[in-house]
């Protein structure tokens, strides 16, 4: 007798990264429970983006979400900004969470979905009663033949595989097993496109005049690949811009006539835009969002006409005005104050002790301090936010890709086995949803199959 000393082979260091990952790291990230925490947290927080004011000045914050008294007892300005919670989608770790979300979707796809559809394409014949008896759902026939049920299958869009005449395999269905695949295919799409358009897409905002061209400058946000979208080659030149009220002096609706100018000056594009209707250009959306008084143009007896820029005042949140101030005096030794709040056209004039000299409308005249002042125009400006996202064609592709999948995921795919030995007719079957509706088709097929025997039999005698 000789005893064996050998010790177990060891494996190899190298090996030991890919055992750790398939034993211990594998199951966690595919498990359900993580892809669902995943999933409330990435909801969670964009959430507070769509709460949070995204872009603003950190002022803005300082003034909205002050130390004290802080927003729920701990959201205050540096919590904000120190967290990202200010351009929550272009924080590092909410782009990690999408990254882990799609990979814990992409490892279970591998590791269990593509194997479970795997499983449902590799089937084979019943040959022996005792296998229906495993099966949730069989019976046991004295009558009926495989050839009668299968014509009865395939009328309910059974797809029949058949080797022998006693014996039959059929399904239908197995779109149901590959729905859950595309549901996961369209997500992690979404997740990429998401992740594509935070790190390429940028948001600008521009106060622009009537009758002004400008190019985008002004970027409150962008991602760090963001450069390549930022327009160069072409302008944007605001027609015209405009308000309607209401008969009650309310604002109606705002509007913008905005032009596309390329290089040459040569419009390329042209489109009223208003809100919920922008201007689209290569990839770059202009929204209108907001309006202003960018100036006044006047004139004094018989100068030439001039414009005044008009700033909007503090007014401790009591509505908007601007206002601007005009010299009476070539020594600027005297004034009067102009102020308007809207694009009605009526303007308040003031003169230096506050006093309200006299209220014009476009195109009036008045007298103040000895000259004839003519108000001829109030000119709006046009507030317009500007977005590039190249991710959008991917997330709108993402979504169509998982209502596709979520359609596909209704389908049931259920089986039948059928065995022929001698006058006995075994049937079985099983499914992977909607259980009760399969009881009651295989029990209507029973029904049909014996109807039909009996029918032979009555005929035969």
């Amino acid at each position: 007798m000789t005893t064996d000393n050998s010790a177990p082979t060891a494996s190899p260091w190298w090996s030991l990264p890919g055992k750790f990952l398939r034993r211990e790291f594998l199951p966690v990230l595919t498990d359900l429970r993580l892809a669902i925490a995943l999933l409330l947290i990435i909801a969670l927080f964009s959430i507070s983006g769509t709460v949070i004011e995204q872009g603003q000045s950190p002022a803005f914050y300082q003034s909205n979400y002050p130390e004290h008294p802080a927003l729920f007892g701990f959201l205050t300005w540096k919590v904000i900004q120190v967290v990202g919670l200010d351009h929550v989608y272009r924080t590092w770790w909410f782009l990690s969470l999408l990254v882990l979300f799609g990979t814990s979707l992409t490892a279970c796809t591998f590791t269990r979905q593509l194997p479970a559809l795997k499983t449902a394409q590799r089937w084979k014949y019943y040959e022996e009663p005792r296998q229906f008896q495993k099966l949730a759902l069989s019976a046991e026939l004295d009558a009926g033949s495989v050839n009668s049920l299968s014509q009865i299958l395939q009328n309910r869009r059974y797809k029949i595989f058949q080797e022998k005449d006693d014996i039959l395999y059929a399904r239908k269905g197995i779109v149901g097993r590959i729905g859950p695949i595309i549901v996961h295919i369209g997500i992690v799409t979404i997740l990429l496109g998401s992740i594509w358009g935070a790190m390429t897409g940028f948001i600008a905002q521009e106060m622009v005049p009537s009758g002004e061209t400008f190019q985008v400058k002004n970027i409150i946000d962008a991602g760090p690949l963001a450069a390549g979208q930022f327009p160069q080659d072409w302008s944007v030149r605001v027609n015209r811009f405009w308000i309607d009220y209401t008969p009650k002096g309310g604002i109606d609706q705002f509007y913008s006539d905005m032009s596309v100018l390329d290089n040459q000056g040569q419009e390329v594009d042209h489109k009223k835009i208003f809100v919920n209707q922008p201007l689209r250009y290569h990839g770059v959306t202009f929204y209108q969002t907001d309006w202003g008084i960018s100036g006044v143009r006047v004139r004094l007896n018989k100068s030439p006409i001039f414009q005044l820029p008009m700033a909007l005042l503090n007014t401790n949140g009591q509505g908007r005005i601007w206002g601007t101030w005009i010299p009476t005096k070539p020594d600027l030794s005297e004034g009067v104050s102009l102020l308007a709040k809207d694009l009605q056209g009526m303007v308040l004039i003031y003169d230096a002790q506050g006093k309200l000299v006299d209220t014009v409308r476009a195109g009036m005249s008045t007298q103040v301090n000895g000259v004839t002042l003519k108000v001829l125009d109030v000119v709006g400006s046009t507030g317009l936010q500007i977005k590039a996202d190249p991710g959008i064609p991917i997330v709108y592709t993402g979504f169509g890709i998982l209502m596709l999948g979520v359609v596909m995921s209704y389908f049931s795919h259920s089986q039948i086995w059928a065995l022929q030995k001698g006058d006995r007719l075994y049937v079985g079957g099983k499914t992977n949803r909607a259980q009760v509706a399969f009881e009651q088709e295989v029990l209507d097929i029973l029904e049909r199959l014996n109807s039909q025997s009996a029918t032979v039999i009555n005929q035969q005698s």
